[in-house]
């Protein structure tokens, strides 16, 4: 419904700190749901000879994927310069260029852009931990890590 409304309707507001503190735990929160709280599930899940195989699955897929997001994910997911509209964004913000504590025009527009960013790279992170499930005992790591950076 935002991507209807003009940019112009919501004017730059003053950072809202309620708002930029629930954001930052919603991020925390869902980053403790894929780290510890995903690779010890799935690790129980496992035989004793792969518990270490998933948790290093998931622990490194938080730091794989949190760069991608930062290099090139936000940009080509939230950039309103659209590629493809509605499907592929721009390159404005590619490594985070034009991303700061400013409110951003479109997207949260009460919190920082940069805790925007992290709330929703958080996502990005937890799509493909949880597909680590499916093929646990089954998947090299390094034919994961391939999988996870396409």
């Amino acid at each position: 419904l935002l991507l209807l409304v003009p940019a112009m309707a919501f004017p730059q507001s003053a950072v809202n700190t309620g708002d930029t503190a629930w954001v930052l735990i919603a991020a925390a929160l869902v980053m403790f749901m894929t780290a510890p709280a995903l690779a010890f599930f799935y690790g129980g899940l496992v035989k004793r000879k792969n518990i270490l195989n998933v948790l290093m699955q998931c622990f490194v897929s938080l730091a794989v994927i949190s760069l991608l997001w930062v290099i090139i994910g936000y940009s080509i997911a939230f950039d309103t310069n659209e590629i493809i509209p509605g499907v592929l964004g721009g390159f404005s913000w590619v490594f985070l260029k034009g991303v700061g504590a400013i409110p951003s025009d479109i997207y949260a527009v009460t919190v920082p852009h940069l805790a925007f960013m992290i709330f929703q790279g958080m996502f990005a992170v937890i799509t493909p931990a949880l597909i680590i499930g499916a093929f646990a005992e089954r998947m090299k790591f390094s034919t994961f890590m391939i999988f996870s950076v396409l």
